[in-house]
């Protein structure tokens, strides 16, 4: 017999689906309403750092070139105060397979549902992971599925989008493409229940355990260079994998003193899941728009407890606008002669802003590259921001309006970074796992769990919990 397959039938089954489709049951790590034991969780994926690392080597993965950016420190030399200007570095992950550290991600997943025996892998995904998704699903002979949203409600996609629906249909993936609206989740939950494929989502302890030899890398890289850590580790932030990963690893690697700084493109106003705002944001990652909703309530994701957790992580958290960033995409090709895609290059124009609060012997690392094409060139992205009626214009980026003006620098001395406020977002968290959880009182175990997700202690908690009438 057929199972129904409506909307409100399959939303009924979504734990069964998912569960099915990890091989992981998350029920194990339940400890209350809101606790849960993310590090039994983390280990549950069962491969260590030494596991993940030869798996990668095996799939082609990591070990990536560690790049000075002279010219660009020279930059920002001569926009800094004497003897300030710290040393910027990127970690050039378009190196990998690829050609993003998503491949780290993937590489994990699609190992673990080979071993496991699954006839193919599923990722819904609309960014760079889809690519890597299938071509390590290429590597192991496994069927791939990639559900994507590509369109507004007039089918008017965006070059960026469209761009890594190429490179997935490259590597032999399905690419099942939708408009934006609430179908992703829903149309992958059919899907894996129909073929019996493996989720490979960007949320799960696999696809997290991928990303810490990244952050490992780095710091065996710097070390070994200049026999120090470096100052501030730059990651791009959207759904919090990145900044988790890359934390995770640099604390195996014992860098307890490097700073994790998350950076987004500030498209403040721009509804992430708005049919309406689709098309206006020109960025389709590594914006607020993921970055602050997947900080302040994690757990909205494919999976029942999201392995990304990045306020866990957080030390800072700025913003760049779209105009800097293009900027930055082009200084760098032409400044370093590397040509690489707007994802990194979001932190690389926080880390030039960032550079300039430390002395010259300081050690700034951005933590990734991205490859480039098409749909990410600047004049692209640039032409179909003016084809959606956005004003593209030189001047001052801080005049810069999401959704209606795109201000490119004219000087490189205008690159700043905007502090966000992180115990705002803390607060604000703690306020969703409350409320979304219909909780009417906490225990002990609830406040060290929420200490811990929000890199605070209990006093913090307490007090929010106090203001919001909380029993404790």
């Amino acid at each position: 017999m057929a199972r129904n397959t409506s909307y409100n039938a399959v939303m009924e089954r979504r734990g069964e689906i998912m569960s099915k489709a990890l091989g992981l049951d998350y029920d194990e790590f339940v400890i209350s309403d809101i606790a849960f034991d993310y590090e039994g969780m983390m280990a549950r994926a069962g491969y260590s750092l030494e596991k993940v690392r030869e798996i990668q080597a095996e799939a082609g993965v990591g070990n990536t070139p560690l790049l000075e950016l002279r010219n660009i420190t020279d930059l920002v030399r001569k926009t800094s105060r004497k003897g300030y200007g710290a040393r910027i570095f990127v970690k050039d992950e378009a190196a990998n397979p690829s050609g993003s550290f998503k491949d780290r991600r993937a590489s994990v997943s699609i190992y673990h549902a080979k071993t496991l025996g699954y006839p193919g892998v599923l990722a819904a995904t609309s960014g760079n992971y889809g690519a890597a998704v299938a071509s390590q699903a290429a590597m192991k002979n496994l069927g791939c599925i990639i559900v994507q949203e590509v369109f507004d409600s007039r089918h008017v996609g965006q070059p960026e989008i469209i761009e890594k629906s190429r490179k997935c249909e490259a590597y032999g993936a399905e690419v099942v493409q939708l408009t934006v609206g609430p179908e992703l989740f829903y149309v992958s939950l059919v899907l894996l229940e129909e073929t019996g494929y493996f989720n490979a989502s960007l949320y799960s302890p696999f696809g997290i355990s991928g990303v810490e030899t990244l952050g490992y890398e780095l710091i065996e890289q710097v070390r070994s260079r200049y026999g120090k850590d470096p100052a501030y580790v730059v990651v791009t932030h959207a759904g919090g994998g990145n900044v988790t990963g890359t934390a995770r690893g640099m604390l195996k690697a014992g860098a307890k003193h490097t700073k994790t700084i998350g950076a987004s493109v500030d498209l403040s106003g721009l509804h992430m899941a708005s049919d309406n705002d689709f098309n206006k944001k020109s960025f389709t990652t590594g914006h607020t728009g993921f970055g602050v909703p997947f900080a302040t309530w994690p757990d909205r994701t494919d999976v029942p407890r999201n392995a990304a957790r990045p306020l866990r992580y957080l030390e800072r958290y700025v913003t760049v606008t779209q105009g800097e960033v293009f900027y930055v995409t082009e200084s760098l090709a032409q400044v370093e002669g590397l040509e690489r895609g707007p994802a990194g290059n979001t932190s690389l124009a926080a880390a030039i802003a960032l550079a300039r609060e430390l002395p010259e012997d300081e050690i700034v690392v951005v933590q990734e590259t991205e490859y480039t094409g098409a749909g990410k060139h600047p004049w692209a992205q640039l032409d179909f921001a003016k084809q959606n009626g956005i004003e593209v214009r030189r001047g001052d980026p801080k005049e810069n309006v999401p959704g209606k003006t795109i201000v490119i620098p004219e000087d490189f001395s205008q690159i700043t970074a905007t502090e966000m406020d992180l115990n705002r977002m803390r607060r604000s968290y703690i306020r969703n796992a409350l409320g979304k959880n219909k909780v009417q009182s906490v225990t002990e175990r609830d406040i060290q769990f929420l200490a811990e997700d929000t890199k605070t202690d209990a006093a913090f908690v307490t007090s929010i919990i106090t203001d919001l009438g909380v029993r404790s």
